[in-house]
Formats: structure tokens, C-alpha cells, sequence
């Protein structure tokens, strides 16, 4: 080893997770423990879910609630409520699909994003997230499309 150098790991510095990122962990950490609540009672993961829909700028607020009709009229199996901050659905306790409001990481777009338990595989590639600048009647027959095939 050469005199005056260390490669001690204390000397190397991580960027660890970001303010973001932190808050959406305490925000899943919460969850899991509401879930269990929500599990047995459908009202309770929407109340959640529409409580945080509530907590987003206006326009992304509108967007989100929008959204849900078209879920919750497309999927009406499907069950609301929150994961890692965010508006999802799912069934048998797994996320099928969610909304990131692009005020959460600060971004330039909302998603709309899928879990591997959505039934949209297409050959051997095939999207499973979605950018949301508005929603059009276009978009929204779309969105309803995908969801009734995640959940087909």
C-alpha cells in the first residue's frame, strides 16, 4: 500500500438516495401499515388514495382524478390505494397500475406505469410506462384499453 493513500471504506463517499426518494421510503413504510386496513376494506384505500390525489398542484390533481374514473370504471375489480405516495390499483394485494404525479420527483411529465402482474406482455418487448402530459379523450381510451388488458 502506498504511504499517504487509503482505501478504507469510510474515505469513499456515497450519494445515498435523495431527498425524493427518502420521503417516498417513509411514505411506503406508512403504507404498509395502513394496508392491512385497506386490505379488508376497499373505502379505506380510496380514502387514502383520494386523499392524496388531493395533496397535488391543481392541475396534476385533476389529471389523477380523472384517472381513477377511468381505472375504476375500466377495472372495477381492481382496488385503490396509495404506493410509495402514489395512487395505484391492485388486485390481490399486488400494484397493478399507478400514478406518479410529475411533481413528485420533479420531472417533466406524470406516468402512468405498470407492475409485472399487468397482463400486457406483447412478444418479447412491450411498454409498461407511460408519460402523461394531459389527458385527452384519445389518452383516456387508451388508458382504459391497457388497464382491461392488465387485468384480462
Amino acid at each position: 500500500m502506498t504511504q499517504g493513500k487509503s482505501t478504507s471504506a469510510s474515505d469513499k463517499t456515497s450519494q445515498g438516495f435523495t431527498a425524493e426518494e427518502r420521503a417516498a421510503m417513509q411514505e411506503r413504510a406508512k403504507e404498509l401499515k395502513a394496508e392491512a386496513r385497506a386490505a379488508k376494506n376497499r373505502a379505506a384505500g380510496e380514502s387514502d388514495l383520494l386523499a392524496k390525489i388531493a395533496e397535488m398542484p391543481e392541475s396534476e390533481r385533476a389529471m389523477a382524478l380523472r384517472l381513477h374514473e377511468v381505472i375504476t370504471e375500466s377495472a372495477p375489480d381492481l382496488w385503490p390505494k396509495t404506493w410509495y405516495g402514489m395512487p395505484a390499483y391492485a388486485r390481490d394485494g399486488k400494484v397493478i397500475c399507478f400514478f406518479q404525479a410529475a411533481s413528485k420527483f420533479d420531472v417533466r411529465y406524470a406516468t402512468l406505469g405498470f407492475q409485472h402482474d399487468a397482463n400486457l406482455d406483447d412478444g418479447a418487448m412491450w411498454p409498461t410506462s407511460f408519460a402523461l402530459k394531459e389527458l385527452t379523450a384519445a389518452a383516456e381510451a387508451r388508458i382504459a384499453e391497457l388497464v382491461k388488458k392488465a387485468v384480462s
